[in-house]
């Protein structure tokens, strides 16, 4: 009867309860036939340049001149907040926040876990253009200058 009951309680259990699914960041990919066709100009001043480099560090500039780059961190007033303000600084001048264009980089130095708080920022602030690079010979050379000449220019 033990046996009988175990196994009562067994199924019951099977029958009856939910598999818990996974949650995923959901991308938006163009369609084909939109990005064939369709082209914006995208303005320097929409572009804001995330480099994830090695201590958790991330080293962000506006628009294409890396020369003005500076150091921050994941924390909510750190990269969260340049974010926001680089949205709302575009929503002032396009009209759109949805207009801001973040260029994701990574160093070699820097790590996975890197790679998915900046993902989760970029969810968080809900901002919708955005693209993974490379990092370029000229952000390696002001990333080992502002490092101090660190091994990361390699």
């Amino acid at each position: 009867p033990m046996v009988d009951l175990a196994f009562f309680f067994f199924f019951f259990f099977m029958l009856t309860i939910t598999i818990a699914s996974f949650v995923a960041i959901q991308f938006a990919m163009p369609k084909q036939e939109e990005s064939d066709t369709k082209k914006d100009d995208v303005k320097e001043s929409q572009v804001l340049n995330l480099i994830l480099d090695k201590n958790n560090a991330v080293w962000y500039y506006e628009g294409m001149d890396q020369t003005k780059m500076a150091k921050t961190t994941f924390a909510a007033d750190g990269i969260r907040k340049i974010i926001l303000d680089k949205q709302e600084m575009v929503a002032k001048q396009f009209g759109k926040r949805e207009k801001t264009i973040c260029l994701i980089k990574m160093t070699d130095e820097a790590n996975y876990k890197n790679m998915v708080d900046i993902l989760d920022e970029m969810h968080i602030t809900d901002n919708k253009i955005f693209a993974i690079q490379d990092v370029t010979k000229e952000e390696k050379a002001q990333l080992a200058t502002l490092n101090g000449g660190a091994t990361t220019a390699q």
